[in-house]
């Protein structure tokens, strides 16, 4: 990280303040005095100000409720992106997409700066899975539950899916359970079986389910608990049929 992005991200200075605190020799890192704001300080790394050591924050972790209509990226031309939902958090640029959702997709969203973190939520080896709320253009069919269960061969895909459940709620509505992470995975498997997607809400990843005090737009750091829960997913080394 350069060393002016790490004073304003730990202190109250704006970027320019940092920059001239830097330029003028009110800064050592590991001891020395640097004077080049573009200076790169890694999170080891011992930095003071007039004195007095700064630390680097620590990885951050957030669940939000993404609204339909908001897309999962760092910046869109067109849309409102999940980052642009964080307006009282510092350093959004840092943060991404623990598993993306559709623009039209509502639901649970994972936002981190920890990478490995991240890795290992959305890696299919860790096979983490997605829950998702389905409504349905037309009921679905009594053999779709078996189908998913034995894998579904998706358009223009060589592998079979992972299994898959599906949980009936009413008949254009049903619990989906995916344990991989495909692109419109959930809305090609209803595609598959004659059927499509209305509306798709997630309501769960791993044992991470959103907050159900959170509204559309809405987001909170996620616990200690939370966080561990996401890591500690067992890998899986068998391969996807």
């Amino acid at each position: 990280m350069r060393l002016d992005k790490l004073i304003g991200s730990v202190t109250d200075l704006s970027r320019a303040m940092a920059k001239r605190a830097i330029r003028e020799g009110a800064v050592t890192v590991d001891g020395a005095v640097v004077r080049d704001p573009a200076a790169d300080v890694g999170a080891e790394t011992a930095v003071t100000l007039d004195g007095r050591p700064l630390r680097a924050v620590g990885p951050r972790y957030f669940m939000l409720h993404k609204p339909a209509g908001v897309v999962c990226a760092a910046r869109d031309r067109l849309h409102q992106t999940v980052l642009d939902l964080l307006p009282d958090e510092d350093n959004v640029e840092t943060l991404h997409v623990a598993g993306r959702l559709d623009i039209d997709t509502t639901g649970l969203v994972l936002l981190t700066d920890d990478g490995k973190w991240s890795h290992r939520v959305t890696s299919p080896r860790h096979r983490t899975e997605k829950h998702y709320l389905v409504t349905t253009a037309e009921p679905i069919d009594a053999s779709v539950a078996g189908q998913f269960e034995r894998g579904l061969f998706l358009h223009n895909e060589k592998r079979r899916l992972l299994p898959a459940r599906l949980e009936q709620l009413a008949p254009c509505r049903a619990r989906v359970i995916i344990a991989e992470g495909k692109y419109h995975q959930v809305k090609r498997m209803f595609a598959a079986v004659g059927n499509a997607v209305l509306e798709l809400h997630r309501e769960r990843i791993g044992a991470v389910a959103l907050d159900p005090t959170l509204p559309e737009g809405g987001y909170r750091p996620l616990t200690a608990m939370e966080v561990s829960a996401l890591a500690s997913a067992p890998e899986s080394a068998a391969e996807e049929a």
